[in-house]
């Protein structure tokens, strides 16, 4: 039996269009969503206070190698403050410990308490903490980074969130509500719907391909119609 090409381009076409579609429009919303909110507020730089920079007086201080002795295996060594005070923070294969600068001594893991303070010294906002959790387990906005982290969430519409490390208090990452639109919008447009992360997953590789195969088909039937148009006068 011939095979009618025309009928059969038609109906690929036609298929192609409605699957196709359907992920183009969602391409075009959520890229719409992406540009139009801008990417500093996104990130939730408007929630936290940038570090004041404050000098050190060294008197009285800790040599280095003190600290370096009491954690072997140090590949990094920074003085900074933690709640106003001089620590030095070290770098172990365990993770980051902090030093007393005076008297070298260990500080222990944060409490609870520790961490609504540096949360509250940390974020821009007025809206009272609603939250505290030491979490082990990563949800799904945290995927990337490993546990075991405090998270504190603040009351508003946009529910701020900050990540802490339980041994140095430092800021990990910050989420809200726009930024957790915008990571729902970024799975639809990739179509990675486990990680969220891969750009060059097998659902987006063939939808590309099926959106090309589409056009291929669309320019056929086009170039088809118009000859189709010129025989019919004959």
């Amino acid at each position: 039996m011939a095979i009618h090409w025309p009928l059969l381009v038609r109906r690929t076409h036609k298929w192609l269009a409605l699957v196709v579609g359907v992920q183009a429009l969602l391409w075009t919303l959520t890229g719409l969503y992406m540009v139009a909110v801008h990417i500093d507020i996104i990130h939730g730089d408007h929630l936290v206070r940038a570090p004041a920079a404050q000098p050190f007086d060294l008197d009285g201080f800790v040599a280095p190698s003190q600290v370096v002795a009491a954690a072997p295996g140090v590949s990094e060594l920074r003085l900074q403050r933690f709640a106003g005070e001089p620590v030095w923070r070290a770098e172990t294969p365990e993770g980051a410990q902090l030093f007393d600068a005076r008297s070298g001594a260990p500080l222990p893991a944060l409490t609870e308490s520790q961490v609504r303070e540096q949360a509250r010294r940390i974020y821009t906002g007025d809206g009272k903490i609603v939250s505290v959790r030491l979490l082990t387990i990563a949800p799904q906005e945290m995927q990337a980074r490993q546990p075991p982290y405090w998270q504190v969430e603040f009351e508003g519409w946009n529910r701020p969130t900050l990540y802490l490390s339980p041994t140095t208090g430092e800021l990990i990452s910050r989420r809200h509500a726009l930024w957790r639109v915008f990571d729902f919008a970024w799975m639809l447009h990739i179509m990675d719907y486990d990680e969220r992360t891969d750009v060059n997953n097998p659902l987006l590789r063939i939808a590309t391909w099926s959106a090309f195969a589409m056009a291929i088909s669309g320019a056929w039937l086009l170039i088809w119609s118009f000859k189709r148009r010129k025989r019919k006068p004959a």
